[in-house]
């Protein structure tokens, strides 16, 4: 499968070799991860990924993605599908960036990627949560499409829902 590629960024759909190195902290080399990837939420990310390898096989295209800046190929951050599309047709996702790539719309720039990606595949509905006092990743859902879909006492829950099965270029149509 290849590389997503939006204005900015490229969503690279990560290996099993790739999430290994990012688990361990082995840098491929070269200036390919930006000073403070992987985060922990990477680590996570790319250990659940393994486990879902090992378990049932490589997920993609529903895995994880590494995101990079276009202009220099360096990893900010990730995101992806936490698994296939359910009998509903519905997936969950989730991302994440280093904290000097935050503020500066990379985030709902790649979640408009990855859900106009999904969509593109048949997906019919992407739900994604952020803890209530997360308000910049609730701000990132709400800018990709995403709209309130309830809360408990620990996240506000978001999600976005095609009643048709055409893509559009806008992932919130």
């Amino acid at each position: 499968m290849g590389d997503l590629v939006t204005e900015r960024l490229v969503l690279h759909p990560m290996t099993a070799s790739e999430a290994e190195r990012v688990v361990a902290g082995e840098s491929p080399g070269g200036a390919r991860w930006a000073p403070g990837y992987p985060t922990d939420g990477d680590v996570s990310a790319a250990r659940r990924f393994l486990s879902t390898c090992a378990n049932t096989g490589d997920p993609q295209p529903f895995g994880n993605y590494e995101i990079r800046r276009r202009e220099n190929g360096q990893a900010i951050g990730g995101l992806g599908f936490h698994g296939p599309a359910d009998e509903n047709g519905s997936v969950t996702i989730g991302y994440g960036l280093i904290p000097s790539a935050r503020g500066k719309g990379y985030a709902s720039e790649a979640l408009r990627g990855l859900l106009l990606f999904a969509r593109t595949r048949g997906v019919t509905c992407v739900k994604g949560d952020a803890d209530h006092d997360n308000i910049a990743s609730q701000r990132v859902m709400m800018a990709a499409g995403m709209r309130p879909a309830g809360q408990d006492e620990r996240v506000r829950y978001f999600e976005i829902a095609w009643t048709d099965t055409t893509a559009s270029t806008d992932p919130r149509s």
